[in-house]
């Protein structure tokens, strides 16, 4: 019965659209777009093929263009590409941002960061490079590789929460303390409202174990995000590190609430209990 009331509403609902004048067409962007969602990339390949054989200064079109044709493992296909695009936006980052998020595809992440990197060196008062090659490597882990290309970013005008945190991470992750404490609250001069750089100033105190300054942290994440569980598992910690047992025995019964989980909360409680924090 339920199917068929579905199937009644569809048709319902086709035939308004057509009474309507129909809906409009996909652009050639979003069926491309729609083809990769379904796995049919020759399809994409041909629909973008078809469009910019037309529409040659199209310069989204392109940029997915070359996405798609790493995304189909012909990364000599997308260099091509980046080439087009570099004739129609000379000075631009755009084309070799474009170029490392192909070699990114096909799994080449030297070439990936050096074409950022020449993405730098063709707009040096432009932070995308520097920023696109920064926050690529220290999402694959390489820390001292970020650094030096968010710092270069910020130097250029880059002023984003998210940059900032990253940066506040990437240092926090070579123990560089008092860097990432300051790049957290950069991050949150950019961005008042960012528990992401709330959180890391609330990580830099507990490397410190310094509680008062993580409470501080966790308090003002709990204000703006009152559901969120780690938060109070983090007061917890704390209050018990502040002398405040009945205190931290309560943010653990309200992260309980708040769907943290079991073995992390009794952890937490049992040393509480043994004094061990």
């Amino acid at each position: 019965m339920r199917k068929g009331a579905a199937l009644s509403g569809l048709v319902c609902a086709l035939a308004f659209a057509i009474l309507a004048g129909g809906c409009a067409p996909l652009g050639p962007i979003e069926r491309a777009q729609q083809l990769v969602r379904l796995h049919r990339e020759r399809e994409a390949i041909a629909t973008l093929q078809g469009h910019l054989a037309k529409h040659p200064d199209d310069v989204p079109a392109r940029r997915l263009y070359v996405r798609v044709l790493a995304f189909s493992g012909d990364i000599e296909g997308a260099r091509r590409e980046v080439a087009e695009l570099e004739k129609r936006l000379p000075g631009d980052p755009v084309p070799w941002i474009e170029l490392g998020h192909a070699y990114e595809l096909a799994h080449r992440f030297d070439e990936a960061l050096a074409a950022y990197d020449t993405a730098a060196s063709v707009a040096p008062s432009s932070p995308a490079g520097p920023r696109e090659g920064g926050m690529r490597a220290a999402r694959w882990g390489e820390a001292e590789e970020a650094i030096g290309r968010l710092e270069e970013a910020t130097r250029r005008g880059a002023r984003d929460a998210e940059t900032f945190h990253v940066l506040g991470l990437a240092r926090l992750n070579v123990r560089d303390l008092a860097g990432a404490e300051e790049a957290y609250r950069s991050g949150l001069a950019a961005d008042p409202k960012s528990t992401e750089n709330l959180l890391g100033l609330a990580t830099v105190a507990v490397v410190r174990d310094d509680p008062a300054a993580a409470l501080a942290a966790y308090d003002a994440i709990v204000q703006r995000k009152p559901s969120y569980a780690a938060a109070e598992l983090g007061r917890a910690w704390a209050l018990a590190r502040l002398g405040r047992k009945g205190e931290a025995e309560r943010a653990l019964d309200r992260a309980t609430e708040l769907g943290a989980p079991a073995a992390n909360v009794d952890k937490q409680r049992r040393a509480i209990r043994a004094g061990a924090l």
